[in-house]
Parts: structure tokens; sequence; C-alpha cells
């Protein structure tokens, strides 16, 4: 490890060997075991637990009170609420070791977790998923779905700037936030940065 790239407060334990990027700060409290792999510009709040053999990608925002199982694996530009759950066992009992029955659980590019929710281990959160506070993952979770409740159920979809985006009876919509746009086929949310109809349709209401 390189200290002169990253900041490591003096209050936390950085289990060596490890790999930390360039630019991460690790606050108050924490403890990262060995063999985990933390990428660039990373924020890991206070009394965070990451054990080993984690991957987490760059630009990754872990909130206060998280603990990253071993099995998990958070990609690029990841949110992780206050005090939200991991699990990576299925059947856990104290008095039977299970350390080799650890579900891989993923975390796909630019996802947010709401604070205290639940990721049940074995599932993966799509790309842009919003996963509402409190909520309890039991199922994998498609690219771009607002997930909410317990069990979480598919509620919406969210851009990549986190605002709601609406389809009604379209195929295709535009955010109103970012301008966009995304198409549903298939029961799958897609970016369609090709797609001019829509940027069309809206020329002509407004000449």
């Amino acid at each position: 490890m390189n200290t002169r790239d990253f900041f490591v407060h003096e209050s936390s334990f950085i289990d060596e060997p490890c790999i930390i990027g360039k630019g991460t700060k690790i606050w108050h409290f924490v403890h990262i075991m060995k063999n985990s792999l933390i990428g660039e510009n990373c924020v890991i709040g206070q009394n965070v637990f990451i054990g080993s053999n984690t991957i987490i990608g760059n630009n990754v925002k872990v909130q206060n009170n998280v603990s990253i199982y071993e099995g998990i694996i958070c990609e690029d530009d990841t949110f992780l609420g206050p005090s939200c759950v991991f699990t990576n066992v299925n059947n856990p009992r104290s008095f039977i070791e299970r350390k080799t029955e650890y579900k891989k659980t993923v975390v796909k590019k630019g996802a947010s977790i709401g604070a205290n929710a639940t990721i049940v281990c074995g599932h993966q959160i799509g790309s842009y998923a919003f996963v509402g506070a409190g909520s309890v993952v039991t199922k994998d979770i498609p690219n771009y779905a607002l997930v909410v409740g317990n069990p979480g159920k598919i509620v919406g979809y969210v851009c990549q700037c986190g605002e709601p985006i609406c389809f009604g009876e379209c195929v295709e919509t535009q955010c109103k936030s970012c301008g966009k746009v995304y198409i549903l086929q298939n029961g799958e949310v897609k970016a369609n940065y090709d797609s001019l109809q829509y940027e069309s349709i809206e020329g002509d209401k407004n000449e």
C-alpha cells in the first residue's frame, strides 16, 4: 500500500495485503481485511467493515455503519446508504461453519442502495437501479428499476441521474431532468443514446 495516494484516518485498521486506489478516503473506525480491492476516489464512511476478498470499484460511496462481506462486489459509481445490510449465507447457523458456501452478490455500475435496506445474498442489483430505504431485496433487480418494500418490488424506473422516468403506454421516454432517452423492450430498460425520434417529436411541439 502507498499511503501517499489515499487518506486513512488514524482510528482505522487496514490489514495487509490489500489494494486501495488513489484518492480514496477512509474515515473513522473502519476495518478493511486483507486481500480486499478498493478502487480510486472512493469514500468509506465511519464504522464500515470490508471483508476479505471484497471488490469495490472506482468512485464508490459507502456511508456510515455498513458491513461488506466476502462474496460482495460493488462496481464503479455505486452508492451504499447508511446502515444498509448485506448477507453472504442463506441459512446461517452459529454452530455450522459455511465459509465455503458464500453466495455472490453484485451491485452493478451506478446502482444506489438506500439507508437500512437489506440485500439478501446471491442476487444482482442492476446498473443504475435504486433500492429504496428500508427495502428488502430477495431477487435480482433489473437495470434502472426502482424497488421498494418488503419484499422489494419494482414500482417504477429511474434515470442515470436518479430522477424517475415514466413510460406509460410508450416504449420510449426521456428524462425530464437531464434529457437522456430510454427504451423499454421485453421488460428491460435500456439507455437509447442513438434515438432521435423522441427529440424530433419534442422539436415539433416547440415549433
